[in-house]
């Protein structure tokens, strides 16, 4: 993933001291961060800082938000609520792709503290509406703007294909039925099958009625357009409360099975707190930063957290998902006994189900960057739908990896070979994509305007990246008997 801040060459060392000031020097021949402490009348007396380049800018974005993450790790109130004070001076959910990205953390991060008192936390949300519309219409503009699902949807579809030939009655289970033109573009290539279409039984699950009638009709109308045997049956249920017992899959069937962004979900471990640790008023945290000579967030990034941005005692490095979660364990036995043919996943390909602050803070700036880079280069900043796919649909999932914690986490993306891990113990197989499944994909992302997004193949998956920046995973797996 490259974010590009500009091609000055830019030297930062940084030092937070044990009263938690802070202080920045320059050794580029630019003119970057005079020498300045972090002190509450930061903003009045600094009018440098609204001249900033937009490189500039960004770097000192990224070196905030590591303080004042370090801050809230540490349960040092007053640093971290003078740290918010600086971004929020800096950063503009309506900016660039830098300023943008810090909006959401910065939310992200004074939503974590305000979780440490519940009674404040709960009153200050208790008139908080959610429109059950507006979420959807979110999720079909990412479907739009991004290739990301149609590529996924595409390959998907392919391996069902593949995997379905010769059967005669074929029932698909979609863990997120939330966008039949899937499940339409399946229809109209089984309707073309040399041996004539199977019965086909789609069971859709999701938590919202309404998203499971629309897909009902629109996919009962393309089936009787075509004229193949169709049933499509609703499972009204969240997948962490899913009863495998109502997926209905009868004896003689070929099952598929299709899982997008979800299984992350089931990740929670049963032991895990449920809020983060309450504030303390501490003096913050010894941290010595060497920063970067770099031209890119990530690269800025990476030789950022290698160089001493040490979490405090409260969030010392443990390894990622040391112990495995009873939920999924569960989920995929209770998958793995209906024996499917075959089952497609995709997931989000990054390392979000760190066990510290510090460590889900890094990665989560690489991956959502990069999404929001994806933006920058799609749709003008003044784009509407562009702001509400950045504040309700990524803007929340920032907010759920940073702020959250325990069974309220939601957003455990982790990498591929954690999946194979998994899916392998669950007793599953890898079933490598077709070399025809990965050319349907490459030509559907070269019908893009946009340049940057990539695909390349892994260990018989396949791996969706912008830039270098690896982002979503497809992969496909079958009971090992």
């Amino acid at each position: 993933m490259k974010v590009t801040f500009g091609s000055s060459s830019i030297c930062f060392v940084t030092m937070l001291q044990d009263d938690g000031s802070s202080s920045v020097t320059s050794s580029s021949p630019i003119q970057v961060f005079p020498m300045m402490s972090v002190s509450p009348s930061f903003g009045s007396s600094n009018q440098w800082l609204k001249e900033l380049k937009s490189e500039e800018r960004g770097l000192y974005l990224i070196h905030l938000l590591l303080a004042c993450a370090n801050h809230v790790a540490a349960g040092s109130l007053e640093n971290a609520n003078t740290a918010l004070d600086h971004i929020s001076q800096l950063a503009s959910p309506s900016g660039d792709t830098m300023q943008r990205i810090a909006s959401y953390f910065t939310e992200a991060l004074a939503d974590r503290i305000l979780r440490s008192w519940p009674g404040l936390y709960k009153a200050l949300r208790s008139t908080k509406l959610s429109v059950v519309s507006e979420e959807i219409l979110v999720r079909k503009m990412f479907f739009e703007i991004f290739p990301f699902l149609k590529v996924a949807f595409v390959v998907t579809n392919q391996a069902i294909i593949e995997a379905m030939e010769g059967e005669k009655m074929v029932h698909i289970v979609d863990l997120n039925a939330a966008e039949p033109l899937q499940w339409r573009a399946l229809l109209q290539d089984l309707s073309a099958r040399p041996e004539g279409p199977p019965h086909l039984r789609i069971t859709g699950v999701h938590q919202q009625k309404e998203v499971l009638d629309q897909m009902a009709h629109v996919l009962t109308q393309e089936a009787e357009k075509l004229d193949i045997p169709f049933q499509f049956n609703q499972v009204v249920s969240r997948l962490e409360d899913l009863d495998v017992e109502k997926l209905r899959v009868k004896t003689g069937e070929a099952l598929g099975i299709s899982s997008v962004m979800q299984l992350h979900t089931l990740l929670a471990h049963d032991n895990e707190k449920k809020s983060p640790l309450p504030f303390k008023h501490s003096n913050g945290v010894n941290l010595h930063r060497a920063l970067v000579n770099q031209n890119t967030l990530g690269e800025f990034l990476e030789k950022d957290m290698a160089n001493g941005c040490s979490p405090s005692n409260d969030t010392a490095s443990s390894p990622l998902c040391s112990t495995g979660s009873t939920k999924m364990d569960s989920f995929l036995n209770a998958l793995w006994g209906l024996s499917p043919k075959v089952m497609v996943v995709t997931e989000q390909d990054s390392n979000h189900n760190g066990t510290t602050l510090m460590e889900r803070l890094s990665e989560s700036l690489h991956f959502y960057a990069a999404l929001f880079d994806c933006l920058e280069s799609t749709l003008p900043r003044t784009s509407l739908e562009r702001l509400k796919v950045e504040k309700m649909l990524l803007g929340e999932e920032i907010r759920n990896i940073i702020a959250c914690e325990g069974i309220e986490r939601k957003e455990r993306h982790e990498k591929l070979e954690k999946w194979f891990q998994r899916f392998d113990t669950s007793g599953f197989g890898n079933v490598p994509l077709s070399y025809y499944a990965m050319l349907q994909a490459r030509r559907l992302l070269q019908s893009y305007s946009c340049e940057g997004y990539k695909i390349k193949e892994e260990n018989g998956c396949m791996v969706i990246c912008w830039q270098d920046r690896a982002l979503f995973s497809v992969s496909s797996w079958r009971c090992r008997k």
